[in-house]
Parts: C-alpha cells; sequence; structure tokens
C-alpha cells in the first residue's frame, strides 16, 4: 500500500513496524524459556502464550483467544489456564522484562543500552505509548496497567510492546469488522507479498492444514484468495482496506510526539533492530520480516 492510500504518514507506518520486531525480539531469543524454565514451564509455546498473556491476570482460554485472535481455541486450550499452575501472571510479567533486559544487552551490546541516544527514544516511546486509548484495546490497557521499568532499554521495550498492543487491538476490530475471524485472517496474510510464511505461521498458532485448507476454502468463496492460494484483486482490495483502517485507528499514539518525534523514533529503533537482527534475533525465515532492508523499508 502507498503513503497515499493509508491514513498514516509513512514515519508512523515504519515505526509501527519497528515497535512491533523490538517487541518481538523476546520470542525469538532464548532468554524468555530460560527465566521461566526454572518454574517447570518448558513448552515454548506456553512461554509465549503465559508471558504475552499475563498482564491480564490469571485468565482463562477463551479470553486468551479472544484477544490474541488468530490461535486455534483448542491449541490454546491445551496451555491455558494449566500454566498458571506454574508460573503466577506477576511472575511471568517479571520473568518477560528480566529476559528482554538480558537479550538486549546480549545483542545490541552494554554501549547502546546505557547510550543517551536510548534514555532518549525510551522517553519519546514512553510519551508516544502513553497516547492510546484503553476502550476496546485489552492488551493495550493491560500493558499500560504495569509498572513502568527504570532502566531505559527495558523500559523502551515495554512502550514498543503497549504500541504494538495498541496497533493488534485495532487490527483484531478491524478484522472482525471484516468478517475475517482466526485462521481466516492468517490465511489472507500469508498469501501477501507482506505476510510471514505459512510454515511458520501455521504451526506456530495451532492450526492443521484441514483448517487451513479449510478456510482457503471459505476465502475461495469469498473472491478474496484463488485455487492457487494467491490474493485474488479483490483480495487486495480488502486488504488494503484492513491496513487502511488499522492505521487510522493506531494514529493517536503517534499524534503525541509530532512528526519530528515520530521520524527519530522510527530511525533509531530501526537500527536497533537490525543490529539485532545482525546478531541472530530472528529466525532467518523472518529476518526480512522483521529487519526489512532499507529499500523495503522506505516502501512501507
Amino acid at each position: 500500500m502507498t503513503a497515499a492510500q493509508s491514513s498514516e504518514r509513512p514515519y508512523e507506518q515504519r515505526c509501527a513496524q519497528a515497535v512491533n520486531a523490538l517487541h518481538s525480539i523476546s520470542y525469538f531469543t532464548p532468554d524468555l524459556g530460560t527465566e521461566l524454565e526454572q518454574f517447570g514451564v518448558t513448552d515454548p509455546l506456553s512461554v509465549y502464550l503465559a508471558c504475552r498473556s499475563a498482564p491480564l491476570g490469571a485468565v482463562d482460554a477463551p479470553v486468551v483467544t479472544a484477544v490474541f485472535h488468530g490461535f486455534a481455541p483448542a491449541f490454546v486450550a491445551e496451555r491455558v489456564p494449566a500454566v498458571w499452575d506454574l508460573v503466577s501472571p506477576k511472575q511471568a510479567v517479571l520473568a518477560r522484562q528480566k529476559a528482554i533486559g538480558t537479550a538486549l544487552e546480549r545483542l545490541l551490546g552494554s554501549e547502546v543500552i546505557r547510550s543517551q541516544q536510548m534514555a532518549e527514544a525510551a522517553k519519546l516511546a514512553t510519551a508516544a505509548a502513553s497516547g492510546g486509548s484503553f476502550p476496546g484495546r485489552p492488551l493495550y490497557a493491560a500493558n499500560a496497567g504495569l509498572e513502568q521499568p527504570d532502566e531505559p532499554h527495558i523500559a523502551l521495550w515495554h512502550a514498543a510492546t503497549m504500541l504494538r498492543e495498541h496497533r493488534g487491538d485495532g487490527h483484531a476490530t478491524v478484522l472482525g469488522h471484516l468478517q475475517l475471524i482466526g485462521v481466516e485472517a492468517l490465511v489472507l496474510d500469508c498469501a501477501s507479498e507482506r505476510g510471514m510464511p505459512k510454515e511458520v505461521v501455521m504451526p506456530q498458532r495451532g492450526w492443521s492444514e484441514q483448517d487451513w485448507s479449510a478456510a482457503r476454502e471459505r476465502l475461495v468463496e469469498r473472491d478474496l484468495v484463488d485455487r492457487a492460494g494467491a490474493l485474488t484483486a479483490r483480495g487486495v482490495a480488502l486488504r488494503d482496506e484492513m491496513e487502511h483502517e488499522t492505521g487510522r485507528l493506531d494514529r493517536a499514539p503517534y499524534a503525541a510526539l509530532g512528526d519530528a518525534g515520530v521520524e527519530k523514533l522510527a530511525r533509531y529503533v530501526r537500527e536497533l533492530v537490525t543490529t539485532a537482527a545482525g546478531s541472530g534475533a530472528f529466525m532467518p525465515q523472518l529476518r526480512e520480516f522483521f529487519a526489512p532492508d532499507a529499500d523495503a523499508w522506505n516502501r512501507l
């Protein structure tokens, strides 16, 4: 989608992409698993579900399924609420903060995380993250209710998490309006040139090949994908509408910074993500998704 088609300014889109990538580092490095292993949580997907949903409290599987949107209900129910018998939400929140602190110091270096630039970026991101609204945004609101970390690099990650969940909550609202629920939204996204690979997404979200094929068939009936699984013209238009509306609902945090502040934050966080990616933060299949090259980033 071009900047003219979107309600977002280019640097708002780029900043949203960059903070999402920074937030996501925690799920691809071993540190989070190491922190939760001491509580007996060893399944990587239980680690993810526990740490991302922990700000909500010890919620049951239907709530996690609802707010995460793209996960198979049975997949979540196999792990939640059983995981809360091993680790409390408060322990999981502390564990993820410790894990990302360790991971960022290793990936970026102690000089970077203790730099003045890092402190300034944390302040900018925190100001942006404080500019969202709570109604209809459960994950954003839950993270906003947590205590602000003291260390700048962890504070930056926390603010990036709030921004990522603010956008994600709004995105889920848009998907519901467009009647793209759960696996259907994933199939449509994977069919686009900017989506994640199916072989990564499908098992990580708990869907079977049968689930995936059935969802694709429903999208074929709506003329959103063709029999080969590629987006149709109508599918491209719907995805553009989805991105447009997601961006429109995500304007408030970035408006709080002004154009110059958003550009400064976007550029700095992108530099951090690129450095982290070069240090092996992401699996090879997803490096370009989270840390696109300069030309791809400038096209956002």
